[in-house]
């Protein structure tokens, strides 16, 4: 009966270790404010709010930017130099999370995508993935792109115009 004894608080011993490594993961919280972006770029910036909903106070100790990487770049020093190093229960914190330098639109692939982890964990040197967001960006033509072209063809078709008048006028005489 001992033995039994000692197995079961020896099984229910490791089960909460277990069960508490990986309580801070269901408990971090990473909303993007606007996950989607489109626009000409080459920069975008992107915002989030990460929310503590766990009992107990959780560290940020990392990230982790994966992607369509190149021919994207991105920059972490939103989260790095502005985030808090832990949230306690119930904490949250707004900022800028990163950005991502786009190539300029032209032919090809211009939608990109790629995800950002937050890692860290009950203590500061953990690194589980605390929370993940996926985020897409969408590379358009800037709108002058589209007067320069629109100027363009109008300066072709007067020529064109004034091209087929005199050849219409040299046929009459």
């Amino acid at each position: 009966m001992k033995s039994f004894r000692k197995l079961l608080i020896l099984s229910f011993a490791i089960v909460s270790f277990l069960l508490a490594g990986t309580a801070a993961k269901a408990d971090t919280i990473l909303t993007l404010d606007s996950p989607y972006q489109s626009g000409p770029g080459p920069v975008y910036t992107f915002d989030a709010t990460v929310t503590n909903t766990g009992p107990s106070t959780v560290y940020l100790n990392g990230d982790l930017v994966s992607g369509d990487f190149p021919p994207l770049t991105y920059d972490d020093s939103g989260f790095i130099n502005f985030f808090p190093l832990s949230l306690n229960s119930g904490d949250s914190y707004t900022g800028e999370l990163f950005t991502v330098t786009a190539p300029a639109y032209g032919p090809g692939s211009n939608f990109y995508s790629g995800s950002f982890e937050i890692l860290g964990g009950s203590d500061g040197n953990a690194q589980d993935t605390l929370a993940t967001a996926d985020f897409n960006i969408q590379v358009t033509p800037e709108p002058s792109s589209f007067f320069l072209f629109g100027t363009g063809l109008l300066a072709l078709g007067a020529l064109a115009g004034r091209k087929l008048v005199a050849l219409r006028s040299n046929r009459e005489f």
